[in-house]
């Protein structure tokens, strides 16, 4: 990631709105970026930080457009400030739990174990195309475009695929939830 943006220069401009809007859409995706990887690819906490951050820019705004130095940086650096402050504030404070509730039973870890059996049997029974479709859209979180890139097909066969390999997942399912 880049973090050398070029700087704007915002005493050449009079009007703090239009100047602000400039000032964000400038640095927006490059600031969202880099507080998502401190965040740990939380991208809402990161969407959270960066607005805030863009608060005090905006408070400072005077401040900023008279400073001399990366206008950027001052961004990554009271950003950065955010992400670790609320890290702080996460670790000093307990978690809180209701006293009426009592404490939470470990969950029974067998349920899931078998859950997951039965879909892999499921899946074995797909076609290969059908479920490296299911595989690279729903299991890898990928949009129909970025699967047929990857599986060098049209996105369409991609739909068609996944479509067909859902239905056929469903009848599989629902059989094996009959044998049961």
């Amino acid at each position: 990631m880049n973090l050398n943006k070029p700087n704007l220069d915002l005493r050449r401009w009079t009007a703090p709105e239009p100047a602000f809007n400039d000032f964000v859409i400038a640095h927006q995706p490059a600031l969202l970026a880099y507080v998502t990887g401190l965040t740990g690819g939380d991208r809402g906490r990161a969407e959270d930080v960066v607005q805030e951050t863009y608060i005090r820019a905006w408070r400072h705004f005077e401040m900023l457009r008279s400073r001399q130095g990366s206008l950027f940086g001052w961004l990554v650096r009271v950003a950065h400030n955010l992400v670790i402050d609320g890290h702080r504030a996460r670790r000093a404070r307990p978690t809180e739990v209701d006293a009426e509730v009592g404490p939470v039973p470990e969950a029974d870890q067998s349920e899931q174990v078998l859950s997951r059996l039965v879909v892999l049997q499921a899946l074995a029974t797909l076609p290969p195309e059908q479920r490296q479709a299911l595989a690279a859209t729903y299991l890898r979180d990928r949009t129909a475009a970025e699967a047929a890139a990857v599986l060098g097909v049209p996105v369409g066969t991609v739909k068609s695929r996944v479509y067909y390999g859902l239905r056929r997942l469903r009848a599989a399912l629902d059989a094996e939830a009959l044998a049961r």
